[in-house]
């Protein structure tokens, strides 16, 4: 008995903390990647590696550049296929800049789903894609880029049979050739299955399948693509005869199973350790060989992406001026934000490696030695600090923006004193120019303290920092350590200043992480007050009564440039939630909602427009907002309303039965308020205690006695006490009336609800008002069909069976005996996640 709940306590904490948990397996992965890598490496010379670099001839690294140029191109062909199967083609110009930058990012970061997937939605959602479209299409390209690698692999199995060093079971030849030929004849035997295309569907959703042609189409583009990066790799290796790359090629397969499985940024060390431990030949020729592919096939792409997007970016604002959503593709910002990183981990390796031969003793006869100490000291800091800044431009901080465009310039300043390394200069000062180009892309006004930092990008900094440690150590293991390494300070004592610069480094992350453990929380927003002025000018033009939940003093508004027009919104966690549609007249509905689109982007927050209507719609798509169907709202027509129908007869039964109980209708001014409170005070509270409710805020009015003051009240009387009461919300112009609190005592009679709705409609038809709203019906209306989106299937799952959570069903059977009139509402949020996170901040909002 005692067994499940520890089992689901365990769940449910493993669930809470998953993303830390993820982020420490890859830490740990990496780890492991970097003690391989050490272990392998253990009787490698520096100068080996070195001399090995620089035997690399200018044809090996041309061809090398060429075949990764074609490994790209083909890459692009995965999207531009994909494109076609699931049926929105694109011009191949765009499939290649979606390709281009998303593979760029993923190779470098890792993660590759959320990097790449997030840089092809930014490219095809501006060609009028949705997200379904694009999951679809990262989907097909990372079903066949696993199915290329099998293919090649048994090919190359098939063709040259062997065993792998890093394999400790040998296979008989006879096997691994028949394993070489079987799976890739199953392979064909399934795109012969599904020749003519078609779907399958997973879970509700349906996934388009290529045909015969597209299959074999994108199998060959996963062979070009496999077989020239891999290619790329094994010109750069010396002396390598034709007969090694079936092995080459195997372990490179292995290699980048292995680094995509462990999603450490880029492969970084897991990568490199699986390739040394795989070829034969010496491993300081390997390990030199894998530098220069690292540079040619991952940071030069890079480089180039960033620069480009940079330029493109930087012509289209200087074109458009500086609004944000101007933006045509806000690619630069992440790109920026991976080079910014790179450049950090550049100067924390350039400080762990000893100097060029020659350049100490020429900048000691420029600079004095001790600021060539500092600055060797202060370049790694510089670089601890460029590696935390990143994830800020990426969020478009202009905090983070200012810090790194100086922390650039410093860092190349400083690569020139510590050791005349003009190299990392200019790669550094090009940086800080490409991030100036696109200077206006960083926009948002927030406090770069204020701002957490993800696990994912943690373990990129501690992977950066380990690993110019671990090179340090492999650079130095020839020198005996004691304590007087600390305090050398000379032209050559390089191992001193590694040691001095690895403090430095540990002591700025001690200290990063106490300013992150107590850094300020952001101060909570004040309420602001609706003017009266604005009050008055925008409820003249107001035809829906939620407009009175202006008054409850739980709100923030914006107020448009004439003053006779306002929305109402709240901000909880990240979410920025609008309330109904904008009050006031309809020319400056626009103007408020992307007033207040644009503010929620400043300052990092996610748009939920809640509870809108028909007239919002239009401009909720021009805003690129997704909509999805909230409910329907009951309205009852007052002209010629009567209870003498026999569609009104349940109604009419129930309220014969209050009267017959001696019930009174009355309803009271709001002048003559103070009077009745304390007394539906003690009603209110018995209420809420018989109910076990709390009050409620934010999309509803709660008991507070300036509020009720404020409206007409209806109540039900019986001797003269009241049993039942509701504040009466009515629009100037008389267009609608409604009710908003409804409560009552324990003695009201059975049918006195019904009573108080009843005559309230005869009243308001009395004093003119034209409709009378009951309010709205949560997920009503929302049908659910085999193509329907997955909220409309959650949705009218939750209707039909949600009674004992909600109810749903109940409320809408109780409406519909007024026979009202239907009228949907819907939701407008981003795409994505936004929807179920705004949904899940606006329920705490109204749950206070």
């Amino acid at each position: 008995m005692t067994t499940r709940p520890l089992v689901i306590r365990t769940r449910d904490w493993i669930a809470h903390r998953r993303g830390t948990l993820i982020a420490l397996a890859v830490l740990i992965v990496a780890v492991l990647g970097f003690a391989a890598i050490h272990k392998l490496t253990a009787e490698i010379r520096l100068s080996e590696v070195r001399a090995a670099f620089s035997a690399l001839g200018w044809s090996q690294l041309s061809v090398a550049i060429a075949l990764t140029v074609v490994s790209y191109i083909a890459l692009t062909f995965y999207d531009s296929i994909a494109l076609k199967v699931i049926g929105h083609p694109l011009p191949w110009q765009t499939a290649a800049v979606a390709s281009f930058t998303s593979y760029t990012i993923s190779h470098n970061l890792g993660l590759a789903m959320l990097t790449g997937g997030s840089a092809r939605y930014r490219v095809y959602s501006r060609a009028g894609l949705d997200e379904a479209a694009v999951a679809r299409v990262v989907l097909i390209a990372g079903v066949t880029f696993w199915a290329g690698v099998i293919t090649v692999a048994c090919l190359s199995m098939a063709i040259h049979p062997g065993t792998l060093p890093i394999v400790k079971w040998t296979m008989p030849p006879l096997l691994e050739r028949s394993v070489g030929i079987v799976i890739p004849i199953i392979m064909l035997g399934i795109v012969l299955r599904h020749r003519h295309g078609g779907s399958i569907g997973l879970l509700g959703w349906r996934l388009p399948l290529p045909n015969w042609r597209q299959a074999l189409a994108l199998l060959l583009v996963s062979t070009v693509d496999l077989a020239a990066a891999s290619a790329a790799l094994f010109v750069l290796l010396p002396n390598a005869s034709p007969e090694l790359y079936p092995v080459l090629f195997l372990g490179y397969a292995v290699a980048i199973v292995v680094a995509l499985i462990s999603h450490v940024p880029g492969g970084l060390g897991v990568f490199e350790a699986v390739i040394i431990a795989t070829m034969p030949q010496d491993n300081a020729t390997v390990l030199a060989a894998l530098l220069a592919y690292r540079i040619i096939y991952y940071v030069a792409p890079l480089i180039l992406a960033a620069v480009l997007m940079a330029f493109h970016e930087g012509r289209q604002w200087r074109g458009r001026g500086t609004d944000p959503l101007a933006i045509a593709l806000p690619l630069a910002p992440l790109l920026l934000g991976v080079l910014v990183f790179l450049s950090g981990a550049m100067l924390l390796v350039s400080g762990a490696l000893p100097a060029a031969p020659g350049r100490m003793d020429t900048l000691a006869t420029i600079l004095p030695l001790p600021i060539s100490e500092m600055a060797h000291v202060a370049a790694s800091l510089v670089g601890v600090m460029l590696l935390l800044v990143a994830l800020g431009l990426y969020r478009r901080l202009d905090g983070a923006f200012w810090a790194a465009r100086t922390l650039l310039v410093a860092g190349a300043l400083l690569s020139i004193a510590k050791g005349l390394d003009y190299e990392e200069a200019t790669i550094l000062m090009l940086t800080a120019a490409a991030l100036q180009w696109t200077r206006a892309a960083f926009y948002r006004r927030t406090r770069l303290t204020a701002e957490p930092l993800s696990p994912e990008w943690l373990v990129g900094v501690g992977a950066a920092i380990g690993l110019s440690v671990l090179i340090g150590f492999f650079a130095y293991r020839r020198v005996g350590y004691s304590s007087d390494l600390w305090w050398q300070f000379e032209t050559n004592a390089n191992a001193s200043r590694f040691l001095r610069t690895s403090l430095a480094v540990g002591l700025l992350l001690i200290g990063a992480a106490i300013w992150r453990l107590f850094a300020a929380a952001p101060v909570p927003m004040v309420h602001d007050m609706l003017p009266d002025d604005v009050a008055t000018a925008a409820l003249a033009h107001a035809d829906r009564t939620d407009a009175m939940l202006a008054f409850t003093g739980d709100k923030r508004f914006l107020v448009s440039d004439s003053g006779d027009a306002f929305l109402m919104y709240q901000v909880k966690g990240a979410s920025w939630i609008v309330l109904g549609d904008p009050v006031g007249p309809s020319e400056a509905w626009s103007e408020l909602l992307w007033a207040i689109r644009a503010r929620a982007d400043a300052a990092q927050g996610r748009l939920l427009l809640y509870q809108i209507g028909l007239r919002i719609v239009p401009i909720a798509i021009e805003m690129g907002l997704k909509l999805v169907k909230y409910g329907e709202e009951a309205t009852v027509e007052l002209d010629g309303f009567t209870l003498e129908t026999p569609e009104m007869r349940s109604v009419r039964k129930a309220s014969r039965v209050a009267e017959r109980a001696g019930a009174q209708f009355e309803v009271v001014p709001a002048a003559a308020m103070s009077a009745i409170i304390p007394e539906l005070q003690a009603i209110s509270d018995w209420w809420l205690a018989d109910k076990d409710h709390a009050e409620k805020s934010f999309s509803v009015g709660r008991f507070e006695p300036g509020y009720m003051a404020k409206f007409d009240c209806a109540v039900v009387r019986i001797e003269g006490r009241i049993v039942a009461f509701a504040n009466v919300w009515g629009t100037p112009n008389r267009q609608e009336l409604s009710v908003d609190l409804m409560r009552h005592a324990e003695d009201m009679p059975q049918g006195g609800m019904d009573f108080l709705f009843t005559r309230l409609m005869l009243w308001g038809h009395e004093q003119g008002y034209r409709n009378f709203s009951l309010g709205m019906a949560p997920l009503s209306g929302i049908e659910a069909r085999r193509l329907s989106p997955t909220w409309s299937k959650v949705a009218a799952f939750l209707f039909r069976h949600g009674e004992r959570f909600y109810g749903f069903a109940g409320l809408r059977a109780y409406k519909e005996k007024f026979r009202p009139n239907w009228t949907p509402r819907y939701i407008a949020s981003p795409g994505g996640t936004s929807l179920l996170r705004g949904l899940i901040d606006l329920r705490a909002l109204v749950s206070r």
